[in-house]
């Protein structure tokens, strides 16, 4: 079974205040990052928290690890949102497009659906560990109704090309498919990411 560090019950802030430390870590090491991070209602209260954190913002590249195929001030899109809470404080925000190239991650940061979706992969798009493209045009199927556009998703390879990957897991529907997938259980996309990951794994629940 794969080794993930559970850290149950943390909230908003401590989440904000792991992160901020990891980024920390990773630029006394190196004087450029890039981290990966989701969309969805879970993080951008996490984000508002992590943009007080003294850090040097300017020497960090932010991804959005999936989002919709709408304009940047769609309140669909995730990159407005994130552009929003960080590019203020400094952070150099990258919107995703079908041939853009990532960098390595020092963190991925992932959100999972309760039908074990990760970033916009989907089950019904196969997401495979050694897919040959960085970034896959996708529709979801079922279209989620809140969200019912055409979606950009980083693939499995580029999220396992990460010193780190960290999910946050609100609920307990998501949290046992979560579970299901560290033992093996499933072939959904989260358990596809975990058995190809070499990266240590960190989990709020």
């Amino acid at each position: 079974m794969l080794n993930v560090d559970m850290i149950e019950g943390a909230d908003d802030a401590a989440i904000a205040a792991w992160f901020a430390g990891r980024l920390r870590a990773a630029l006394a090491v190196s004087p450029d990052i890039a981290v990966t991070v989701p969309g969805g209602s879970t993080p951008f209260p996490i984000f508002e928290r992590l943009a007080a954190e003294d850090l040097p913002w300017p020497r960090i590249a932010v991804w959005p690890g999936d989002d919709r195929i709408v304009a940047e001030d769609h309140p669909a899109s995730n990159v407005g949102k994130i552009r929003a809470r960080l590019e203020p404080v400094g952070a150099r925000i990258v919107p995703l497009a079908e041939d853009a190239a990532p960098p390595h991650f020092a963190i991925a940061w992932l959100g999972m659906g309760g039908d074990g979706h990760i970033a916009s992969l989907f089950p019904n798009t196969d997401p495979q560990v050694d897919d040959a493209l960085a970034v896959r045009r996708l529709t979801p199927d079922p279209l989620p109704p809140e969200a019912p556009f055409d979606r950009l998703s980083l693939t499995i390879p580029v999220l396992l090309d990460s010193d780190e990957i960290v999910f946050v897991i609100r609920g307990a529907d998501k949290r046992a498919v979560f579970d299901a997938a560290v033992r093996g259980e499933h072939d959904l996309p989260v358990a596809r990411l975990l058995r190809a990951t070499r990266a240590k794994v960190t989990c709020f629940c």
